[in-house]
């Protein structure tokens, strides 16, 4: 059985049984045709053999199910919403831009650390990963770059946090 032909027939046979089990975990029908397309990419990329269409199928399934497990489980999902959910949340108001300007005016390596910890919302060790140094490398960032906003703000508005 070529490429196509095993692709039409993993469609055919289990392309409703994997969507119904990932919409029941998902409840995004997005999702759930993702994590099926991902199964099929595995399927034909690593093809296997099975003693019985009964062994397939279970395989398929909890295939679909570990991968439903793993989506729900990224961190990138845990820090997104819903749009309608989002919808309902009101814009942060603006201010006068005097903090961001500071934070602009910082060396690069201060900068970085200083954005992603107080406008993206990442603790140390996530920062350490993203920019490739050690967590302690990104507490003496964040202390210095603390120190320099200071020197910049003239003091104002700057509380040591605890």
């Amino acid at each position: 059985m070529n490429v196509h032909e095993r692709a039409e027939y993993l469609a055919e046979t289990y392309a409703d049984a994997i969507l119904r089990l990932s919409y029941t975990y998902l409840k995004n029908t997005h999702d759930a045709q993702d994590v099926c397309q991902t199964v099929f990419v595995k399927l034909l990329t690593e093809p296997r053999e099975f003693e019985s269409a009964e062994h397939e199928r279970a395989y398929i399934l909890r295939m679909a199910a570990n991968a439903c497990k793993d989506l729900l489980k990224s961190p990138w999902r845990k820090r997104t919403c819903d749009l309608e959910a989002c919808a309902e949340v009101p814009a942060p108001e603006t201010g006068d831009g005097a903090v961001l300007a500071a934070v602009n005016q910082l060396p690069a390596n201060y900068r970085s650390v200083i954005y992603l910890f107080y406008y993206e919302g990442y603790q140390a060790a996530e920062i350490g990963k993203i920019l490739g140094v050690p967590t302690a490398t990104v507490h003496t960032r964040l202390a210095r770059g603390r120190a320099k906003l200071k020197d910049i703000l003239g003091g104002y508005g700057y509380e040591q946090p605890v």
